[in-house]
């Protein structure tokens, strides 16, 4: 009688565990797990001063995590500030430089109001108020002429100024750039370079990675297709131990439009379909899940 209970009771052990892991058809389409990831390069020449993106490390968007060696940038930025300072100093002060001229001409003005009024009174001749007017003419064009070359000299001046400006302008941005930083928030997945190797712009530093939010990438077929559209929640189940499944909500995020041979690593309800569609789902980690790890999904009847 204790044979026949322990056989019961082990079946129903059996039928438990069977239970609890599902049935290995029990998904509609399989894949791995995917993060949107970001690759850092240089963007500046140099030695590299400072790289503190180890793998593993959390950073943040906009967090400085190294810089690139920018001596030679500051240096240039000094000549230039140097240039710009001698090329301003050449810019001239127009009222000061026609002030002795302007005051010219107003005795001049002084003394043709002096011989008309000498002239109506008969104590002076014709010829001696024409020769102070021309006189007064030639100053005028003299006054302009001058105005003129200084303010020529001037824009010469302000376009050189503005050439300096736009060169130290550069440099900044160059020396901005060679502070390393991370475009995204996320994990530091790989690094690729070390402080002392020289970095040339476009040379990969370290990728990150937002763990984050994770996408499963799967595949199903046309019939399932008109199951699903963009938005629609899915079972997501990603493995849990050497038997379990873990189970999270997922939101199909992106459907292919056009349809692909099936993968020969991807498994679908169907694996005798030709063309498959890929599907991309995202995914709230809670931690567990790990780039790479496969993934199934189950399609919502709604």
């Amino acid at each position: 009688m204790k044979t026949i209970h322990a056989y019961y009771a082990a079946i129903g052990w059996v039928a438990l565990l069977a239970s609890c892991k599902g049935g290995s058809g029990d998904y509609d389409a399989s894949g791995v797990f995917e993060t949107t990831e970001v690759t850092v390069s240089a963007r500046g020449t140099g030695e590299i001063m400072r790289l503190d993106a180890e793998e593993g490390n959390q950073v943040e968007a906009g967090q400085a995590v190294g810089y690139i060696d920018t001596v030679q940038l500051h240096l240039k930025k000094e000549e230039l500030l140097g240039n710009l300072m001698a090329t301003d100093s050449r810019r001239y002060d127009v009222g000061r430089q026609i002030a002795s001229l302007r005051q010219e001409i107003a005795t001049q003005k002084r003394e043709q109001q002096r011989y008309e009024n000498l002239v109506c009174e008969k104590a002076a001749n014709q010829k001696q108020l024409d020769d102070i007017r021309s006189g007064l003419a030639v100053l005028e064009k003299r006054l302009a002429a001058q105005v003129e070359t200084l303010e020529n000299g001037n824009r010469s001046v302000s376009g050189q100024v503005l050439m300096l400006e736009a060169q130290i302008g550069q440099v900044e941005d160059q020396i901005a750039k060679c502070v390393i930083t991370s475009p995204v928030k996320g994990t530091v997945l790989a690094k690729y370079a070390e402080q002392g190797e020289l970095a040339a712009q476009g040379r990969s530093l370290f990728k990150v990675g937002d763990l984050t939010d994770m996408y499963l990438r799967v595949y199903i077929t046309a019939p399932q297709l008109t199951t699903l559209k963009v938005g629609q929640q899915v079972k997501v189940y990603a493995d849990e131990g050497e038997d379990g499944r873990r189970e999270y909500t997922g939101t199909v995020s992106w459907i292919a439009g056009k349809a692909e041979f099936t993968p020969k690593t991807i498994q679908t309800r169907d694996e005798r379909a030709n063309l498959v569609y890929a599907v991309k789902v995202r995914v709230k980690n809670d931690g567990y899940i790990k780039k790479g790890m496969y993934g199934e999904i189950k399609i919502i009847d709604n």
